[in-house]
């Protein structure tokens, strides 16, 4: 009960943060180009920081290492997940401006908001190098090919546009994959990150979970609260999101695991799925907007979804024991 609680609290945290964005905004306190400006804060600065030093704080090179030889099963999951997301965006008809984000509420979760201190709650940090292995599959799939169809469907480019935007440089090495990998070297190089550079990057690093949830209240404010509903993408979005991709999981790591002869221990299992069924990013709004995309129906996939998880919590719980 007391790990239900938690779990419910922090998802409460996060709603009252987004309640703030959404008053601030409709009080007047905050501009209109405020949103853009946060937007380009987050992606450019802060979430590059909050990887870097995550991966810092959180791996040394020997379990960096060892933790490399876990990644196959949650690869397995999300690129089975991007599969199924790619059908129904054509199945549906996912109209252009939306497909992206649909297809990354399913494939791709919200590890760090709120995958993180879930579970923390539920199972302690001994399960945290069991986390980063999911970590940095869902990061490296977010960040060089999550983002990209964001980026390739935005409506106001023309066939021939896109063609040529596959090949930019700042598509495929977002800002904050760049983090990413810059991390890892500086991991292997064996070199201590000076106190000064350590602070600077969590602090930068912190600001990504409140922005972003601030980012979304502003735009429930524009939109109007009555823009948060169900439709048939949002509802096969979720769909895939809290049962899809946790199913995935479930049948790789009982049946997937045994056949292709692997050691996934308990703890390992349970994390995966766990990680596997949290709510959608938090940022799609923001990357959204970037790519000139629906913003209000990825807004809506991520005010629902972090709701929805609530009701998501005990089940998980029952499923992982």
């Amino acid at each position: 009960m007391a790990t239900f609680l938690s779990s419910v609290s922090s998802v409460v945290v996060i709603v009252l943060i987004m309640l703030l964005g959404y008053v601030l905004r409709r009080a007047g306190w905050l501009a209109d180009s405020f949103s853009g400006n946060i937007s380009k804060l987050i992606t450019q600065i802060a979430l590059p920081a909050s990887i870097f030093i995550s991966v810092q704080n959180n791996l040394t090179r020997g379990s960096l290492l060892n933790l490399f030889e876990d990644l196959l099963l949650p690869f397995i999951g999300v690129v089975i997940s991007y599969v199924v997301a790619f059908i129904l965006v054509k199945v549906i008809k996912v109209k252009v401006g939306r497909r992206g984000t649909f297809i990354n509420t399913i494939a791709n979760a919200n590890t760090i908001f709120i995958g993180m201190p879930l579970n923390i709650a539920l199972f302690g940090n001994r399960a945290m190098p069991y986390f980063l292995v999911y970590y940095i599959i869902n990061t490296v799939s977010t960040w060089a090919f999550g983002v990209f169809l964001i980026k390739n469907d935005d409506p106001t480019l023309v066939a021939q546009e896109k063609k040529e935007h596959k090949i930019e440089w700042k598509k495929i090495l977002p800002m904050p994959l760049v983090g990413f990998i810059v991390a890892v070297i500086w991991l292997l190089t064996g070199w201590e990150l000076p106190t000064f550079a350590n602070q600077t990057f969590t602090y930068i690093g912190n600001l990504v979970t409140p922005l972003s949830l601030i980012y979304i209240g502003i735009v429930l404010a524009d939109s109007g609260i009555k823009s948060v509903h169900f439709d048939k993408d949002t509802v096969i979005a979720l769909l895939g999101r809290f049962i899809l991709a946790p199913a995935v999981m479930i049948f790789l790591v009982k049946i997937g695991a045994p056949a292709l002869k692997l050691t996934v221990p308990s703890l390992m299992g349970q994390t995966f799925i766990v990680q596997a069924a949290t709510p959608a990013l938090s940022v799609l709004p923001i990357l959204a907007n970037e790519a000139h995309g629906d913003v209000d129906y990825a807004t809506n996939v991520v005010v629902l979804s972090t709701l929805l998880f609530i009701v998501v919590v005990p089940v998980l719980m029952l499923i992982v024991g």
